[in-house]
């Protein structure tokens, strides 16, 4: 399975302290590298001539001040070895005290501290669900603030998928220890090479789908901040009426193209690029990500055209924006599909779930996780026939290990018993039905819009009560983090050394 990346030779040790000062140390970091990402919007207002940039100039103080502090209270804290669970410390830290932080500039829009935390924590986690409303209206700071948030939580989450779950056993993330780490695909050995690597195709990335949404009509700012919302697959907006407000073909299409970019294993790119042209085909997470998207699409697109007498052109390109925006988990939209009928509604519902591929920036269930299973199911049909027939199973042209598909069958059961305890606990929030199972399942798939009249994707989630926006905003976390990340610290023995 190869060797561990640099920083996690004592992966399989036992009984290593938590290092908890450690922890401490990288997450204060982050706080403090967010302080600075605020200046950008801070400056954004300056230029603007905005009053708002005061908020921002607070909030990178009061960051600066609490990161640098903890930074120099913990200095000199390093780690050649890293416990595996100190990884799950530090993961599980990072995600929920960073929203804590990056609330703060929300304030200054009248809005509570929940629902601050609410729209950070939707913004990092890449969900794009909002309270906010009249953005159209809004400062270009705190419309910057929103897109750099999810731009952050891009990077946060290729660091997870690319160099933690693998080696945190995560739902079957083992199954890509081999993907981040063996040089004979040509994939550097050493985590961070591969992670700058990973960096610079991100920024790549990200810069020409900016400069492409600026030559097809969008301007300067509102090409930066889509860019960072698509490549991210997060789905901020800057206007209410998400991407619908642009009414461009062409631009969807390149929304389209860049969604999926975002869906797409980072490590193919890192593969392609050191010369192998084969890696996106090879790659059999990329191959079922692309047919499921063009078969879906396609049928839809024909549905639409006959059910409601829609252009085949115009259904095409209105299915594969919608489709792929919800499938990558990226949440823009272009209209309000749930007014295609209820087939388009169900049909929507059950898109929520599936996901891009593991070590891209996508949430929900993954693809890779649907092939597992599907081999999984295929054996155990077989064996009912004949008990000790040996069924091979393989994923990406190797065998697949036993513990991994365990792990994605555990995962799998605790993805739906999460979304079943959310929904139960919302409608004890006096939330509909509807209400409370599309929100459950569109914050732990880190999609964005929900359906119906509140959650929809014509509606907002500030009508929500508090104790609602922060279970959500609970949820948007452990479904970015697999659920078990989370869990194993609730353990009794994860915290004995």
């Amino acid at each position: 399975m190869g060797r561990p990346p640099c920083g996690f030779s004592g992966y399989r040790a036992k009984g290593l302290p938590m290092q908890v000062n450690f922890v401490v140390h990288i997450v204060s970091m982050v706080v403090f590298g967010t302080a600075i990402a605020a200046m950008l919007p801070m400056l954004a207002d300056v230029i603007s001539g905005r009053a708002e940039w005061v908020a921002f100039a607070v909030s990178a103080a009061a960051m600066g001040f609490f990161g640098g502090a903890c930074i120099l209270a913990t200095r000199g804290e390093r780690s050649k070895a890293i416990s595996l669970r100190t990884a799950f410390l530090l993961t599980g830290l990072s995600w929920f005290v960073l929203p804590l932080f990056a609330a703060l500039p929300f304030l200054d829009l009248g809005l509570s501290y929940a629902d601050a935390i609410f729209e950070a924590t939707s913004g990092i986690t890449t969900t794009g669900s909002t309270v906010i409303q009249g953005l159209d209206d809004l400062p270009p700071g705190i419309l910057l603030w929103r897109s750099i948030l999810q731009w952050i939580g891009g990077v946060g989450i290729l660091v997870m998928a690319v160099v933690l779950l693998p080696f945190m056993r995560i739902g079957g993330a083992q199954l890509f220890r081999t993907e981040s780490s063996d040089t004979s695909d040509k994939v550097e050995p050493r985590w961070f090479i591969l992670m700058s690597n990973i960096l610079l195709v991100y920024l790549f990335l990200t810069i020409l789908c900016a400069i492409l949404y600026w030559l097809l009509g969008m301007n300067a700012f509102d090409a930066v901040c889509h860019a960072m919302a698509t490549i991210s697959t997060g789905g901020y907006s800057t206007h209410d009426a998400s991407f619908g407000y642009f009414d461009s073909r062409s631009l969807q299409w390149v929304a389209t193209i860049f969604m999926l970019s975002g869906a797409i294993p980072f490590y193919v790119y890192i593969k392609a690029v050191r010369g192998n042209a084969r890696a996106f085909i090879s790659d059999s997470q990329v191959r079922a990500l692309v047919i499921f998207l063009v078969v879906v699409s396609v049928a839809m697109a024909g549905w639409l055209s006959r059910h409601n007498h829609v252009d085949f052109g115009d259904a095409l390109t209105l299915t594969f924006f919608n489709i792929t925006s919800v499938v990558t988990t990226t949440g823009f939209a272009s209209v309000d599909y749930t007014l295609w009928g209820t087939g388009a509604v169900g049909a929507f519902l059950i898109l929520t779930f599936v996901g891009g591929c593991s070590g891209s920036t996508s949430g929900a269930i993954k693809i890779y996780r649907f092939q597992v299973l599907t081999q999984v199911i295929s054996a155990h049909i077989k064996r009912l026939t004949s008990p000790h027939r040996v069924v091979p199973t393989h994923f990406n042209g190797r065998p697949l290990p036993d513990d991994a598909a365990i792990s994605v069958l555990a995962f799998l059961t605790m993805f739906v018993a999460t979304i079943a305890l959310c929904t139960l606990a919302l409608t004890f929030m006096d939330l509909d039905l509807i209400t409370a199972y599309s929100a459950s399942v569109t914050a732990i798939t880190n999609v964005g819009p929900g359906l119906g009249p509140v959650v929809g994707p014509a509606g907002n989630f500030s009508s929500l009560p508090d104790s609602a926006k922060l279970l959500l905003a609970f949820a948007m976390i452990l479904g970015r983090l697999e659920i078990f990340t989370i869990l194993v610290i609730f353990d009794r023995g994860f915290w004995k050394n």
